[in-house]
């Protein structure tokens, strides 16, 4: 009766397991940010070495506002990959850091460990390149 009992229990903890891990994978937001809470967004551009500090706002509205709309599904773990487009850091008002993550192209972001995948490619790429190349000219 008692090897039941474990047993049955030891069912259960892996079920549970099994299904929070499962649940990872429902796509979700990585951002959900409201522009007005951030005073900076800090790029680097890993293709080109070149960096860039948004400070304005028509700029962050834009980018925040992109991000938060995109819904995301968890992908391959990202632990042995080194090279990157765009290392992001998103700053609070108040100085701290509110989000970091690589935007490695118009459907992926790389979130340590994880890559997150848009199905719909809806990640502003070009905005930021061209924002980039732009201030740096």
């Amino acid at each position: 009766m008692k090897i039941k009992k474990k047993n049955g229990t030891l069912l259960l903890v892996i079920l549970a397991i099994s299904i929070c891990y499962a649940l990872t994978y429902i796509p979700h937001k990585i951002v959900t940010i409201m522009p007005a809470e951030v005073a900076t967004i800090k790029i680097f551009d890993g293709n080109t070495g070149k960096s860039l500090i948004i400070n304005d706002r028509k700029n962050i509205e834009h980018i925040i506002g992109n991000l938060n709309t995109i819904k995301f599904r968890k992908g391959r773990l990202s632990s042995r990959y080194k090279g990157y487009s765009f290392n992001t850091t998103i700053y609070k008002i108040n100085g701290e850091v509110y989000k970091q993550f690589i935007i490695n192209s118009v459907g992926s972001i790389r979130k340590d460990p994880f890559f997150y995948i848009d199905s719909k490619n809806s990640i502003d790429y070009d905005y930021i390149r061209k924002l980039i190349s732009y201030n740096n000219n």
